[in-house]
């Protein structure tokens, strides 16, 4: 029971982490916070169950043409609606409540789009729902895949950031906004490829997210904030502390609907983040202030 409970709990974990790590690179150094995040990533996840229903396109397959699709839109999104409220905002704090208010906005006219063309109802798929043996453990083997993407994806991401120019340019401006223009760095076109990429990854969390739940139109404010909370949690804009706050997350959540009560996953969630907030205010792995 512990070990098969873990395994899930990973399974969930590593689906949280996969769906907050493009929040963080879009808030941490973009300085953007995007209440439409979770949106994007149910629009992919629709995208993925047409191309598989309609036109038998294998999820993984569908990745590849959908985190692209994910990229170009908010790199789009920043340069006409986001960038006017960067260059007119007169610090952080101002930026982060224009970014707030325009992407509310967004929020609903995503969701109004997405419940115009699919209505209110609860969508999913089967592919791959078989089960297979872990350790003892009977486990669907599109879990196993989402989790194996999930690593993937992050370890890609982290090399990225960790081993590119492009990602050493990130980690100036999110660590040093005002000093990287000083070592040749346009902060501002940085920015828009941080918010692109958070977008591509919120593409690839909503396609690893349809192979796993169900879901509706709707879904994407539960899910920003999900992420939020993990963003919170890890540190903001710290990739590996988003990826472990996401795993810690779903193991939680997991242990506590199997032992204590599936009502109380989400009032565990949130105390352990306000235990967080209270006891570590910058996150598990955020830099300590001062």
């Amino acid at each position: 029971m512990f070990f098969s409970t873990l395994l899930f709990g990973l399974v969930l974990g590593g689906t949280y982490a996969l769906v907050a790590l493009g929040l963080t690179l879009q808030y941490g150094i973009s300085r953007i916070m995007n209440l439409a995040y979770g949106d994007l990533l149910i629009a992919a996840a629709f995208l993925t169950m047409l191309g598989f229903t309609s036109y038998s396109v294998l999820p993984p397959i569908a990745m590849l043409l959908i985190v692209p699709l994910g990229f170009v839109f908010s790199y789009l999104l920043y340069l006409f609606v986001l960038r006017p409220l960067v260059r007119r905002a007169e610090n952080r704090a101002a930026l982060e409540i224009d970014s707030i208010l325009a992407t509310f906005g967004l929020l609903f006219v995503m969701q109004g789009v997405m419940l115009l063309i699919f209505g209110g109802n609860i969508f999913g798929y089967s592919w791959l729902d078989n089960a297979v043996d872990l350790f003892g453990v009977r486990i669907a083997t599109n879990r196993l895949l989402a989790l194996a993407l999930a690593i993937l994806l992050a370890l890609g991401l982290y090399l990225v950031v960790t081993r590119t120019r492009l990602g050493l340019a990130l980690q100036a401006v999110a660590n040093r906004p005002e000093s990287a223009p000083l070592v040749g760095i346009n902060v501002e076109q940085v920015a828009a490829y941080a918010f692109a990429l958070g977008g591509a990854m919120a593409a690839a969390g909503g396609v690893a997210f349809s192979m796993i739940q169900t879901f509706t139109a709707t879904s994407g404010t539960a899910l920003t904030l999900k992420a939020l909370v993990i963003v919170i949690m890890g540190g903001v804009g710290n990739l590996p502390g988003a990826l472990m706050a996401g795993f810690a997350l779903g193991i939680t959540e997991t242990f506590v609907a199997a032992f204590i009560d599936p009502g109380l996953t989400l009032a565990a969630t949130y105390g352990i983040f306000l235990l967080v907030l209270l006891i570590r205010p910058n996150g598990l792995f955020g830099k300590a202030a001062g």
